[in-house]
């Protein structure tokens, strides 16, 4: 049997207690994290992991919006078209294609556009990867093995929470489209074990975009004990969470696996 292990975005923006979008509870998921990658370590044959990529300006950063004032918005305000079309928020950059983006978010009807504190700023200490998982993927990595890394989000005109693809993809610009070549790397194995951060945002639209794939969503362990909720999305995802388990989609704790 193939094993393979997914992490999503976990990185010192959201798990390390000082970071900029620190996730309640992340540094603990994480430890439990690389304690199942060390002490499975000689039955796993791939580790992938997702870094979240940003630049200062964007889209669901502060500095990319201004009201009547000038005064850009507070991390965690939520902006929705009409803010944009009665003026009430104003984009920087590219308001026709941003009012396109936040009609075509809230179609959806999933995901509001939140203003995040910014993170994960591309070359940041931010954007590295937790030094607890890095630690345990280097472990194993030294037994002759490859890790890959997947990065996501770096278009500046569209959210990017889940790992195959951006949450509303932008026409002519690849890094936001399916990433047929991951998934098609995942499905090459028999099992994948799955966790990252947010629970609530980027583990639950990855785990949303998998649905699509059922090859690769019936492969899925998800680590319930390995991912948080960003406070005040507590359950923003419950149903993404409840049409796994419809789907037979396995949960299971890392601290009781030992493969």
């Amino acid at each position: 049997m193939k094993i393979a292990v997914l992490g999503i975005d976990p990185q010192n923006s959201f798990c390390h207690p000082s970071g900029s979008l620190f996730v309640p509870g992340a540094d603990k998921d994480m430890e439990r994290a690389a304690e199942f990658i060390v002490r499975n370590k000689s039955k796993i044959d791939y580790i992938g992991l997702t870094q979240d990529t940003h630049h200062i300006i964007d889209i669901s950063h502060p500095a990319f919006w201004q009201d009547k004032d000038g005064k850009n918005p507070d991390p965690f305000t939520i902006i929705t078209a009409a803010d944009v079309k009665n003026g009430t928020w104003s984009p920087l950059y590219q308001p026709l294609k941003v009012i396109k983006y936040l009609e075509e978010l809230e179609a959806q009807g999933e995901f509001p556009h939140c203003i995040w504190p910014e993170h994960c700023i591309k070359g940041s200490e931010g954007y590295a990867i937790y030094t607890p998982i890095m630690d345990a993927i280097s472990e194993w990595a030294r037994d002759n093995h490859f890790f890959q890394i997947v990065s996501k989000g770096e278009h500046p005109l569209t959210e990017h929470f889940g790992a195959f693809r951006a949450n509303v993809p932008i026409p002519n610009e690849p890094s936001t489209q399916l990433n047929m070549g991951f998934v098609n790397v995942l499905e090459k194995y028999d099992v994948i074990y799955f966790f990252g951060e947010a629970k609530s945002h980027c583990v639950a639209n990855t785990l949303k975009q998998a649905f699509d794939h059922p090859a690769l969503a019936q492969k899925l362990v998800v680590l319930q004990d390995c991912m948080s909720n960003v406070p005040g999305f507590e359950t923003l995802a419950d149903p993404i969470y409840a049409e796994a388990v419809k789907m037979n989609i396995e949960f299971a704790n890392a601290a009781d696996i030992t493969l």
